[in-house]
């Protein structure tokens, strides 16, 4: 695992900054890309989630809010934990929260 920087330092949301990443696979252009990735609590609002990633909890849990509903329409919250297995589709409005610690296998279609 190497240091990574796919979140914003402003979306930290404790002391602990630590972000780690293992690539297994990728392809030339990274449209496609698959691995483990590591976070410490954060909390960021994705106006559009820039790619199509299914994930597997490995330890820790996030929050996924999404937050592009109609005006009759509340926002959907969902927390994934160890073992769950989801999917986030590209250009999905949303909220991803991490409470604590994430680690999670990822498989990324760009």
């Amino acid at each position: 695992m190497v240091p990574s920087d796919f979140t914003p330092v402003n979306a930290f949301t404790s002391d602990d900054q630590t972000e780690i990443n293992h690539t297994y696979f990728s392809t030339e252009d990274e449209s496609i890309l698959t691995g483990v990735w590591e976070s410490a609590p954060c909390r960021e609002v994705i106006d559009s989630y820039p790619v199509h990633e299914m994930m597997t909890i490995i330890s820790g849990s996030v929050t996924l809010t999404h937050t592009g509903c109609t005006e009759t329409e509340s926002a959907k919250s969902q927390t994934f934990t160890a073992g769950d297995t989801f999917f986030v589709a590209k250009g999905t409005p949303c909220i991803w929260e991490i409470t604590e610690t994430l680690r999670k296998f990822y498989f990324i279609a760009a």
